[in-house]
């Protein structure tokens, strides 16, 4: 009988080994299904508040997992014994390999391999199967606790710009690139007041403190400080937009945006001349305030500078130079006379007045893109935005590191706005979202966008109203409209 050769021998063990891989394969396989339906009777059995859709979903991300891990198993224990023939066969020829050390290296190369492999599988997978889970329960909790009231509809252009009266009546303002500043009625959604001296877009509206006089910045190198008188009207009954935000969220295209040209706002009174026009600037105004007590207002400008007047005169008290580039934005402390600016520089800039004589400055560089605002909060803290999508909370008395980062998927837009009274960040963003994080970072909501509701394009300015019963949160946009948002925010820290 012929003796088979070594080389033949072993091309025959590793053939049936090849072959009991398999065959251990298949059973893996064909166990599946029963162990899947085993698995989902014990988890029925089980006390979940989870719906069924989702537990079956995670049920079976699960099963993956361990059929990719069990595959990997076998092909380790395959690849041992393979090792062990290879160990009997020079043990023969009288030669030796240290197995474990031989194992060592081909086991890690090859789980390294299975692993990242796995890893990038997992990922994807349960990436794209979670997603959806959490962005339905969050879709359900904000539309539960941030409920949009009312639509303010009127403007011909974009608007960027909104603010809320400090002193009686209370009304909502709106600055629109159609070159004009309106008043609404936040109860009604009736346009009150419209002015109309601006020949540029106007960039920003703010109110007096304590009269009933509004300061507006324009592309026609001016800001212009200005009387309203209005009368509210009567409220009627607010229907519940809540009831149409049923549908899912879908993409719009300019042709969705509401008509400016079907509102009322041609027929409400007209403003037509300032008070007082503050003409120092070489460059569009970008964005004006008051500094606290009324009594001076501070513009920033593209021509790099920000110019503090005084109001009663309209003389120039100081130019804040000192940017390399377009201004961006300003802001005013509530109760000190304190001002910050940003810029497209990357930098912001606090200008500190509390001492007539002499005012200083602090530059900040913690940001790497255009910072497009920075606002003061309550006591010593400022909030800036950027560019390069994050929002950065400093402290006023160290503010060599911010003491928290928001990290965004969009750009944010000016003007960032804080609840006060609850210390809630609203962040507008290129991408039509709205979302609301506290002062730590951590994000508390999204404020509802579906297919009837919502801004449908981008978002540039939100502004709270912490005191007012029916909205406590306005936004604007470039879709030609701003809403009034009703925030329950004692749900929402409760579900933070």
């Amino acid at each position: 009988m012929p003796i088979e050769s070594g080389s033949c021998a072993s091309a025959r063990q590793a053939k049936q080994k090849r072959k009991s891989h398999s065959l251990s394969i298949r059973r893996t396989n064909s166990s599946e299904q029963e162990r899947a339906g085993l698995q989902r009777d014990m988890l029925e059995g089980q006390d979940s508040k989870l719906p069924s859709s989702v537990r079956n979903t995670l049920l079976e991300l699960f099963g993956q997992i361990e059929r990719e891990f069990e595959n990997l198993y076998i092909e380790n224990l395959e690849l041992r014994r393979e090792i062990d023939t290879l160990n009997e066969r020079l043990a023969a020829e009288g030669q030796t390999i240290d197995g474990a050390e031989l194992s060592k290296g081909q086991l890690k190369t090859k789980a390294s391999h299975s692993t990242s492999q796995l890893s990038q599988k997992l990922k994807t997978t349960y990436k794209a199967s979670t997603s959806k889970i959490v962005s339905s329960f969050k879709t359900t909790t904000s539309r539960a606790i941030c409920q949009l009231v009312k639509e303010y509809v009127g403007h011909r252009d974009g608007i960027w710009d909104v603010s809320v009266a400090k002193t009686q009546p209370v009304v909502l303002g709106t600055a629109s690139a159609d070159h004009t500043a309106l008043l609404w009625s936040i109860e009604t959604g009736k346009c009150l007041v419209k002015y109309v001296g601006h020949v540029g877009s106007v960039n920003s509206v703010k109110f007096h403190p304590a009269e009933q006089v509004a300061l507006t910045a324009s592309g026609d190198q001016t800001a212009h400080i200005w009387r309203y008188i209005v009368q509210l009207p009567t409220p009627q009954p607010t229907a519940d937009c809540n009831q149409m935000s049923g549908e899912d969220e879908v993409e719009f295209s300019d042709k969705d945006e509401p008509d400016g040209d079907g509102d009322g706002s041609s027929d409400c009174p007209t403003v037509r001349a300032p008070l007082t026009s503050l003409k120092s600037h070489q460059g569009v105004v970008i964005a004006a305030d008051w500094l606290v007590g009324g009594k001076q207002a501070v513009t920033a400008s593209w021509d790099r500078t920000a110019n503090l007047y005084d109001v009663e005169t309209s003389e120039l008290v100081h130019s804040l130079t000192g940017h390399d580039q377009e201004l961006t934005h300003c802001c005013t402390h509530p109760t000190q006379r304190l001002v910050v600016t940003s810029s497209r520089d990357t930098t912001f800039r606090l200008w500190d007045f509390r001492d007539p004589s002499i005012h200083s400055v602090n530059v900040f560089q913690g940001h790497t893109d255009t910072v497009t605002s920075a606002v003061f909060t309550v006591g010593d803290n400022v909030v800036s935005g950027s560019d390069e999508r994050t929002v950065k909370v400093w402290d006023l008395k160290n503010m060599r590191s911010p003491i928290a980062t928001i990290r965004t998927d969009s750009a944010v837009n000016r003007e960032i706005n804080v609840c006060v009274g609850q210390r809630i960040i609203a962040l507008p963003h290129d991408n039509r979202q709205v979302r609301l994080f506290d002062m730590s970072g951590v994000r508390l909501a999204r404020l509802p966008r579906s297919n009837r509701q919502g801004h449908r394009r981008m978002v540039c300015c939100s502004a709270w109203s912490e005191d007012h019963p029916i909205c406590n949160l306005f936004t604007c946009g470039f879709d030609r409209q701003a809403i009034g948002w009703n925030i329950n925010i004692p749900a929402l820290l409760q579900e933070k």
